[in-house]
């Protein structure tokens, strides 16, 4: 079985200070990620300065370009922290929100580009990353079928190779309440579009993502913050680093559970077969030269003489020997 490729979802929990991003990385790496990914955006290039927060983000009814610019960092930094994440050996992940934003993410040829839930609809942004071909991790919250496949045709038609696409179930509320989060979605979208599949994941819970993984999610992305109580849109929706750490180890746990689409008899149960299978032994007493009838064999355990499965060759056969009670027979 292929291993989950487990993204911690850091986004702006770094709150604007690469310190904080580092720390993040750090604690990611400790956690047991393969990759941490950030967000990287220009404030004034994302949003205009009219639109309002959403309520998961700010009690205060302030601009989200306001807001936005104070959890930015400079693509210097981003710089710095690829490269820190390369020290770290942890891969480094950014979403790009706007045009500049990619274009400056592109120049670093990360291992795989995020099409965030919100950018599924913004066609120049599609377009410009469908031209480079590039491994993709498309986000599908507040996304319909329709819209989805009008994403996929737009990435391949501009130049995406459709083995390049992957598809990430996700609910784009913060957090999402346990009835909307329908895993099920992963199996349908994997049958719908034939397409590796994954889960981004803003549930509250560890238990999700890790049974997202029986539905056949081969990434999983998990918001991640250093204290769920510092002050950010995200912090509340994220894991702590020990829930993290306790997700990817479940996780880890139900890949060796599911195992492979492959029934074997395994070494661990191969033992137990002569002590709870059975063969065919002397139901009382039989004479040398007696025929062997239902009167007088029957099968019990052990499992080290003859199958039960030849019960009607040994019927009336003769006793070359005389049997004990509860004696294998053998012929």
């Amino acid at each position: 079985m292929k291993k989950t490729f487990i993204i911690a979802e850091a986004g702006v929990n770094h709150n604007g200070r690469i310190s904080l991003a580092k720390k993040l990385i750090d604690k990611a790496k400790v956690s047991g990620a393969d990759a941490i990914k950030f967000q990287t955006f220009l404030p004034e290039e994302l949003t205009t300065k009219i639109v309002k927060t959403a309520k998961y983000q700010s009690k205060r009814s302030i601009s989200q370009q306001k807001l936005l610019s104070t959890l930015s960092l400079k693509f210097k930094e981003f710089i710095k922290l690829k490269d820190y994440c390369k020290k770290k050996e942890i891969i480094f992940l950014s979403s790009a929100f706007d045009l500049q934003s990619l274009n400056f993410l592109l120049k670093l040829n990360l291992k795989f580009y995020k099409i965030a839930s919100g950018q599924i609809t913004d066609f120049p942004f599609l377009v410009a990353l469908a031209k480079k071909n590039k491994k993709v991790l498309l986000s599908t919250g507040m996304s319909k079928i329709s819209e989805i496949q009008r994403c996929i045709k737009i990435l391949i038609k501009f130049g995406t190779k459709k083995k390049n696409i992957i598809l990430l179930h996700c609910n784009s509320a913060y957090p999402t309440p346990a009835e909307d989060v329908n895993l099920k979605t992963i199996g349908l979208l994997k049958k719908k579009f034939k397409l590796e599949t994954g889960l981004s994941d803003h549930s509250s819970e560890i238990l999700t993502p890790i049974i997202s993984i029986a539905f056949g999610s081969k990434f999983v992305e998990k918001h991640f913050t250093l204290n769920k109580k510092m002050i950010g849109p995200d912090h509340k929706s994220s894991l702590s680093p020990k829930e993290f750490k306790a997700m990817v180890e479940g996780i880890r746990h139900a890949e060796k559970i599911l195992g492979k689409e492959k029934k074997i008899v395994t070494e661990s149960e191969r033992k137990n077969i002569k002590y709870v299978r059975k063969s065919i032994v002397s139901k009382k007493k039989i004479k040398k030269g007696e025929k062997f009838t239902v009167a007088n064999i029957t099968t019990k355990r052990p499992g080290t003489g003859i199958s039960p499965m030849k019960y009607l060759k040994v019927l009336g056969k003769f006793a070359k020997k005389k049997f004990e009670k509860d004696e294998l027979i053998k012929i």
